[in-house]
């Protein structure tokens, strides 16, 4: 099967990511952009030029953090990590699924995060792993438990709801044009959980609450600016009732 490189761009961070972050693309763009080298400013001998990073090491830590900036500084050795390409994503947040590898071989648990970008999903409470926290200011240092991720191409398998086993899944339309999962052994609807629409800023739309900064409803329905074929200029002859009475000379083109 061809594999594609994971070191990816900006364009390459995954939808489920972008939707859990609920910011504009433009500001998570700014957060991960890096400066390698630019010419010099106010230098008539140089042209402007800007050389960006373009590769990421995507991780568990999300793209708009100090965590993944720090792991993808300048002064980082990049290392290669091939993915197998996933054409129909079909894990998500709050997902059951059946571990298929390592000690916890057979459990069943909650899908508690995606990572799109490393075809990684996080199940809690299993495949965990002892770490040490360095201590720090002479503080004795700590043995924590942490989740380890997961390969949805071959560590996991999604449970199927009517006999709790695992199972592979399809895409199919139903006759209403919606597209939905199915169990590929039994044929039986797996619906997507109501955690998969959990954002950063609320458990699910219906239960965020306003603020007094947040743009209105119907602020954004309303029309508050009219696209006209005119100059500035002639905006603003517009407004002030100021009508264009010269006459301008022939032009000649030779």
């Amino acid at each position: 099967m061809r594999l594609t490189n994971c070191l990816r761009d900006f364009k390459k961070v995954g939808e489920l990511t972008k939707k859990y972050a609920n910011l504009p693309d433009k500001y998570i763009e700014r957060s991960m952009e890096k400066v390698v080298w630019k010419t010099p400013q106010n230098n008539p001998r140089f042209l402007p030029r800007v050389v960006k990073k373009k590769k990421f090491i995507f991780t568990e830590d999300r793209p708009w953090t100090l965590a993944f900036d720090s792991k993808n500084s300048l002064s980082s050795i990049e290392s290669k990590v091939f993915l197998e390409p996933i054409k129909d994503w079909s894990f998500f947040k709050g997902d059951r699924v059946e571990i298929l590898v390592g000690p916890d071989k057979g459990k069943q648990g909650i899908v508690g995060q995606v990572i799109q970008e490393r075809n990684w999903v996080i199940v809690n409470g299993l495949n965990c792993k002892l770490e040490e926290v360095s201590h720090y200011k002479g503080n004795v240092a700590m043995v924590q438990s942490r989740e380890r991720p997961l390969l949805v191409t071959s560590e996991v398998a999604l449970v199927d709801p009517s006999d709790l086993q695992g199972c592979k899944v399809e895409w199919r339309f139903t006759e209403a044009g919606e597209k939905v999962r199915v169990s590929s052994r039994t044929g039986k609807l797996i619906p997507i959980p109501s955690l998969a629409k959990e954002t950063f800023d609320y458990k699910t739309p219906n239960t965020y609450k306003e603020s007094e900064k947040d743009t209105k409803t119907m602020d954004v329905q309303e029309i508050t600016f009219l696209p006209l074929l005119k100059t500035f200029e002639m905006e603003i002859m517009d407004a002030m009732g100021i009508t264009e009475d010269r006459v301008q000379a022939p032009t000649h083109w030779y």
